[in-house]
């Protein structure tokens, strides 16, 4: 069986995350890059599969820039088969539909049994890449699973919903998501870390895929205007002269709390 794992690299959650007011596009240099825990998570699920199951191929599978190979060869240290790579100047502040088509493209020139991939990254949050990647494949979509189970012919899993929670099947080839909700990632080890050094890492631009970035451009989000959140003003204070309760009261009418 073949794994796909889509993997990211995004700004570090516990670092400073700010826009670029110039190109409306994340500022990734203003904290540490890493592999989205989310990601980590997914290959966590089919790492788990392929330690009961041994042959069972994984491919790590990312569209960054090129500058994020170290980052994406972790997914090596931690145990995937491989690595693809989509990086191309084109793709810079590329939005969800070109996002879909491109990693698409690259899964039906990387072939795969199973894709796996978090329910939503820590930058974007757009929570609709998996699906739109199945619609692209045409292949089904389960999405946001709490319990995943792998089977030669399919794979099933648990989604959580308001005051329910729903069980879902599907055979393979598909694609699904996972929440939070599976156990976290494994660390690389060092013997894991030296052997990501002789595994396949393949490079791949848009021509190597087909696609032009300006394909649907017409359906592309664009920026339209960004402007950085106002500084907080200071809080009005009441000093109680005995007739604090007057005062808090004339300032919740003017500002029309009350």
């Amino acid at each position: 069986m073949k794994i796909v794992v889509l993997v990211k690299e995004v700004p570090d959650t516990y670092g400073d995350r700010t826009l670029s007011l110039e190109t409306g596009l994340a500022d990734r240099g203003a904290s540490e890059a890493v592999l989205d825990e989310i990601g980590e998570r997914a290959l966590e699920v089919a790492l788990s599969h392929a330690d009961a199951h041994p042959g069972t191929d994984i491919v790590v599978l990312s569209m960054t820039a090129e500058t994020a190979a170290g980052t994406v060869r972790k997914g090596l240290a931690m145990g995937a088969s491989s690595a693809v790579q989509v990086a191309d100047p084109a793709l810079h502040g590329a939005d969800l539909g070109l996002t879909a088509r491109v990693l698409a493209a690259a899964l039906q020139r990387t072939g795969f049994d199973l894709v796996i991939g978090g329910n939503l990254s820590t930058d974007g949050a757009g929570g609709v890449i998996p699906a739109m990647v199945a619609e692209l494949l045409a292949v089904p979509a389960a999405t946001g699973l709490s319990e995943v189970a792998i089977t030669d012919a399919g794979v099933a899993g648990v989604r959580a919903s308001d005051g329910a929670t729903m069980r879902v099947s599907s055979p393979l080839p598909a694609v699904i998501s996972i929440t939070e909700a599976l156990p976290d990632a494994r660390f690389p080890n060092f013997k894991g870390i030296m052997a990501a050094k002789k595994k396949p890492f393949e490079t791949l631009t848009l021509a190597d895929l087909g696609v032009a970035a300006d394909d649907g451009a017409a359906a592309s989000s664009i920026v339209v205007g960004i402007a950085e959140k106002p500084a907080r003003a200071a809080g009005v204070k009441i000093t109680d002269d005995g007739d604090a309760g007057a005062k808090l009261a004339q300032y919740l009418s003017d500002n029309r709390l009350a």
